[in-house]
């Protein structure tokens, strides 16, 4: 099988067997605002990762998909990409099955199938990068939603703005006047003043897993995205917080974790055409 992950600002391509990446490619993403470039990019990388014995290639978005006809839908991080119809496109050039998912449910899926979510049955993955983006699992079943947005949670109003404002690392320059990267390796030496940041952003994502646990009450959350690589600056903050959630007892029956997976979105990409049952 082949995985396709289109993030932030890199394109990846990985050729899946047994559940390991027997080899991946990747590049930048080019010219965000042209349209037919990217498809382009798109098709150039994939044409590198194939072989005779591929069957099917599942692609990660981070968009709302039409699953069933396979159109993308104003791609965050490439505004040229309004409505796409990526589907027909990949399936015409290549001539074997193609399914198109959002990023975060590729995410989810790549932990149930081959990380710490194996014997989970309901499982939300949370990507903290430069926004928020949440994949359920639920009953041992993907959750996209009718438009496949469920887990959007990102967008969800939250103080002065929503939960990606406070919660992804596109806005810590503007919060806190220097990168997340930054910030990080400056609490990596000690620094009062960014171990103060990571302690405030511990508090504002502890609101946002109340808001996780109210709605999809899942038993495990997996953390990946840039942002958690800072998991020990903020964990203890995030978790004292936690306290304050009304039901002690989901508490109690809930682990949190960082991925462990190097490329968990190619990974479930590559499990579409399975979890589809084609």
């Amino acid at each position: 099988m082949l995985g396709f992950d289109i993030g932030g600002t890199n394109l990846r391509a990985g050729v899946i067997e047994n559940g390991s990446v027997l080899s991946i490619y990747r590049e930048p993403i080019g010219d965000q605002f042209d349209e037919q470039g990217t498809i382009n990019q798109v098709i150039k990388l994939i044409s590198m990762a194939m072989s005779p014995g591929i069957i099917s290639i599942g692609v990660g978005v981070p968009s709302v998909v039409d699953v069933k006809t396979g159109i993308v839908y104003d791609t965050v991080n490439i505004p040229s990409w309004k409505e796409v119809p990526l589907k027909d496109i990949l399936e015409k050039q290549f001539g074997i099955p193609v399914l198109i998912n959002n990023d975060a449910n590729c995410f989810v899926l790549g932990e149930k199938y081959f990380g710490s979510g194996k014997n989970v049955s309901n499982l939300t993955g949370l990507i903290l990068g430069t926004g928020v983006g949440a994949g359920l699992i639920m009953n041992n079943k993907l959750v996209p939603g009718h438009n496949c947005g469920a887990g959007e949670f990102g967008m969800v109003s939250y103080l002065e703005h929503d939960y990606e404002y406070y919660c992804g690392g596109g806005n810590f320059e503007l919060l806190y006047g220097n990168s997340a990267v930054e910030i990080s390796r400056l609490a990596g030496a000690g620094n009062p003043e960014a171990l103060r940041i990571w302690n405030t952003y511990g508090k504002h994502l502890a609101e946002l897993i109340k808001l996780v646990l109210y709605t999809a009450d899942p038993q495990s959350i997996v953390l990946g995205g840039s942002l958690s690589q800072a998991y020990p600056f903020f964990k203890e903050s995030m978790l004292q917080s936690l306290q304050t959630f009304a039901f002690r007892n989901t508490l109690k029956n809930l682990s949190i974790h960082v991925s462990e997976l190097e490329y968990a979105g190619v990974l479930g990409a590559a499990c579409l055409y399975n979890d589809s049952g084609i």
